[in-house]
């Protein structure tokens, strides 16, 4: 008897196009992409050469000496529980921008965002983000293109949020540093520059969602009209990225519900995503001043890594994440085995925890039909 392929809806096929993922009739198996696609290698690439970059110079001996005097056990216990958090906050925010779709269970958007996080830490190409829109969509039983809209707006508030934690930084910083006697010092005119180069990035993505708010189908017909000369395939992505940004959208409805997904915002990054980092700082000794000034670096470090991670690179960020630590902290003074230990000491908690509690949740998830191998109902 022949097998008949899984059922798969029209949303589904048009947020596989979102997600540049295999074709899902062909099951699970074929979501993860093939190790001959060029992208995986490209991802792997990058990282070879941002780990290069990150340890070139530094003798490996003394970045072991460094993690070794850190008490990695009890950064552990402390960092841990605020990435829980974080996943907590991501739950509840990710409530209210799916909340114009439907009503889902606060416990069902943390399974998935749960699985969603492992699946970046494991697999190639992000495809962590389709597991964790497929099995929202799939649970909840709403259309998987809203479901992905609604992760893409998701990335736009992260990129925005770090990127005015770290302008805000390097602001404060460039007022703060002592003047020479010959004008500004050297480190005040690169933090200004730093913080003039984020400005056009930090705005850019609001002007693009404005946009897409009060004139979405005149915004996409002038993306569509500017990608002309891309391969048809991307223009085809493109489209429907956008077409499912937009009802993403529906979320920002103003008032109350966005001051919530605001405050959730400032939960994520400013509060359990700083903490593992003012931590780390403490327990390897790294000296940045007073209170504020430690907790200036911090988010200034923390929106480095929020851009690294945003670049193509092997499963779990690796590469990138370190070299962001070697790239923000040397340059205060920071010595660069005890920059580079940090960035692996507090990469490695963030990978085991979240991968850890993304692994949990699928082998208890098989008892109640999760199977990669369908679409959504």
């Amino acid at each position: 008897m022949a097998r008949r392929p899984p059922r798969c809806s029209g949303e589904f096929r048009r947020a596989q196009l979102v997600t540049s993922a295999p074709d899902p009739e062909l099951g699970a198996g074929r979501w993860v992409p093939r190790i001959s696609d060029w992208r995986v290698w490209l991802g792997f690439g990058i990282t070879g050469f941002c780990v290069w970059l990150a340890v070139r110079g530094i003798p490996l001996a003394e970045v072991a000496q460094a993690i070794e005097g850190a008490h990695f056990w009890s950064l552990f216990a402390l960092s841990a529980p605020c990435y829980l958090l974080s996943v907590y906050f991501r739950a509840l925010r990710w409530r209210y921008l799916v909340q114009p779709v439907a009503e889902v269970p606060r416990s069902m958007l943390y399974r998935s965002t749960a699985l969603g996080f492992a699946g970046n830490n494991l697999l190639p190409l992000r495809v962590g983000e389709l597991i964790r829109a497929w099995t929202l969509a799939r649970g909840a039983k709403i259309p998987l293109a809203s479901v992905v809209g609604t992760i893409a707006l998701e990335r736009v508030l992260d990129a925005v949020t770090v990127l005015a934690m770290a302008l805000g930084g390097l602001g404060y910083l460039a007022s703060a540093a002592p003047a020479g006697p010959d004008g500004p010092s050297e480190l005040t005119r690169i933090l200004g520059q730093g913080a003039m180069l984020l400005i056009p990035a930090a705005a850019a993505p609001v002007f693009v969602l404005v946009l897409l708010r009060l004139a979405p189908a005149q915004t996409i017909r002038l993306a569509l009209l500017c990608a002309r000369v891309l391969p048809k395939g991307i223009q085809i992505s493109l489209e429907s990225a956008m077409h499912a940004f937009v009802e993403g959208l529906g979320a920002l409805r103003g008032g109350r519900h966005l001051l919530w997904i605001a405050l959730d915002s400032v939960m994520i990054w400013l509060v359990t995503g700083t903490a593992p980092i003012l931590l780390g700082f403490y327990f390897f000794g790294i000296e940045m001043g007073g209170p504020l000034e430690t907790l200036v670096h911090a988010w200034i470090l923390l929106g480095a890594v929020g851009a690294a991670v945003a670049i193509p690179s092997a499963p779990g960020f690796i590469g990138p994440y370190q070299l962001a630590f070697t790239a923000v902290l040397v340059p205060f003074g920071v010595a660069k085995p005890t920059a580079l230990a940090l960035g692996v000491v507090v990469w490695l908690i963030f990978w085991v925890t979240l991968t850890a509690q993304g692994l949990l949740y699928a082998a208890f998830s098989r008892g109640d039909g999760f199977e990669l191998s369908r679409g959504p109902e």
